[in-house]
C-alpha cells in the first residue's frame, strides 16, 4: 500500500517542489518576494498587529512551501496554519520550527486542501478533535495561484475555510501580457498552469465564487534575471555563466475578498 506521503505527492500532480524543497530557501528572490508580500498584506489589514494579543487573527496559508511567508507573518498573527501539498516542503518547515528561535504559533500541515472540513486541519474545539474544523480570519497564499489548475475550486475551498467577514489576501506575479511568460525559465515550467494572475479575470472569478468587496490591486514590482531565449539557463533554471540572462521588472498583484457575514 502506498504511504500517505507518496499518495499526497501523486495527488499534487507536481514533483518539482518536493525535489526542490531542500534548496528552496537558498534563493534570495523568494525571500525578498515574501517580504514584499507581508508588507503589502499588513498595509491592507491593520488587524495584523505586532504583537497580536488575544484578539489577533487566525491565519491560514495555502501553498506555504517552506514557510517563508508564515514565518515572517507569525509575529503579527495569533495562530497560523501553514498548508502545502508537497510533503517535502512541509518537512523543511517542520525542521525549521524545531530551532530555538523559531515561531511557536505555526502549525504545518501536508495536505492537498480541497475540503474546508478536511480532518488534516485543526479542530475548532480541541475537546472535540473529530468535530468541525477551525475557521480563519485571513487566508493568504503567495506565488501559488499560477500553479493551480482549478482556480475556482481552490477559491471555493478558501471561502469555506473563512469565518464570517474573514478575508483572503492572495499575492502573485501579474499576468500583464505575453511577456509575463519570461518569469519562469524553461526548466522551471513544471507545474506552471498560467503565466501569472490576470487582475481582471481574477476579480471576476472571485465575485463568481461568492466573495464580496473584491479588489485586485498592483502592489509592488520586482526585478528578476530571466532568459533572453527559451532554454538559455539549461537544466539549472538560473544563470550559471557570466553574460547569461537579462533583468526584467515584474509587477505583483494583491487579490482581496471578504466572506459575507453569515448568521450563526
Amino acid at each position: 500500500m502506498a504511504s500517505a506521503a507518496s499518495s499526497l505527492k501523486a495527488a499534487s500532480g507536481n514533483d518539482r517542489f518536493n525535489d526542490e524543497a531542500a534548496k528552496w530557501d537558498s534563493n534570495p528572490f523568494v525571500h525578498e518576494a515574501s517580504k514584499h508580500a507581508l508588507k503589502a498584506i499588513v498595509a491592507k489589514f491593520p488587524a495584523l498587529r505586532q504583537p497580536p494579543g488575544e484578539t489577533g487573527l487566525d491565519v491560514l496559508e495555502i501553498g506555504c512551501g517552506t514557510g517563508l511567508l508564515s514565518s515572517i507573518m507569525a509575529p503579527y498573527a495569533k495562530r497560523i496554519v501553514a498548508v502545502d501539498a508537497a510533503p517535502g516542503m512541509i518537512d523543511v518547515l517542520k525542521a525549521k520550527l524545531q530551532k530555538p528561535d523559531a515561531p511557536r504559533n505555526i502549525t504545518p500541515v501536508a495536505v492537498l486542501l480541497e475540503d474546508p472540513e478536511d480532518k488534516s486541519l485543526p479542530p475548532q474545539d480541541e475537546r472535540e478533535p473529530d468535530g468541525r474544523r477551525r475557521k480563519f480570519d485571513l487566508i493568504t497564499s503567495h506565488l501559488v495561484l499560477h500553479h493551480i489548475p482549478d482556480l475556482k475550486g481552490v477559491l471555493t475551498t478558501m471561502l469555506g475555510c473563512l469565518k464570517s467577514n474573514g478575508w483572503v489576501a492572495l499575492t502573485d506575479f501579474e499576468d500583464y501580457g505575453p511577456e509575463a511568460k519570461a518569469f519562469h525559465a524553461q526548466a522551471k515550467m513544471g507545474g506552471v498552469e498560467r503565466h501569472g494572475t490576470n487582475a481582471d479575470a481574477m476579480e471576476k472569478l472571485m465575485n463568481e465564487v461568492g466573495f464580496v468587496n473584491v479588489r485586485v490591486v498592483r502592489a509592488w514590482s520586482m526585478d528578476k534575471s530571466v532568459e533572453k531565449y527559451e532554454g538559455e539557463f539549461g537544466s539549472a533554471g538560473k544563470p550559471t555563466q557570466p553574460g547569461q540572462g537579462e533583468i526584467r521588472s515584474f509587477p505583483f498583484v494583491l487579490c482581496m475578498g471578504e466572506k459575507k457575514y453569515c448568521q450563526p
